[in-house]
């Protein structure tokens, strides 16, 4: 069976709609991390209680999920629209082919 890989890097108050989509469209399971990262906004500076601390890595979350090849392309796009906010480091969807060979249970 032909399959994509999904890796969706989303800011933290977005995972929730984005994970409603994945579960709408029928995906059975995903894997969730934090992540830290950052992209076109690079670092930053903040200033607290008088002293400034870099902030290079803001807070992102990364779900990844395999689907059907057939059913990839529709899945990006409606993870796109609930998870853009219209602001610098809204985030990313990567679409990969993958093979996988027969799971093991254990």
């Amino acid at each position: 069976m032909a399959m994509k890989q999904l890796i969706v890097v989303v800011k933290p108050f977005r995972a929730e709609a984005v994970l409603r989509v994945i579960e709408e469209a029928g995906v059975d399971a995903c894997v969730i991390r934090e992540a830290k990262g950052w992209g076109r906004q690079k670092n930053y500076l903040e200033r607290y209680v008088g002293s400034e601390y870099n902030l290079a890595f803001l807070p992102k979350v990364e779900i990844s999920l395999w689907v059907a090849d057939d059913l990839a392309d529709d899945l990006a796009e409606r993870i796109l629209r609930v998870a853009r906010t219209g602001r610098i480091g809204d985030g990313k969807v990567f679409v990969l082919n993958c093979s996988l060979p027969d799971p093991i249970e254990f």
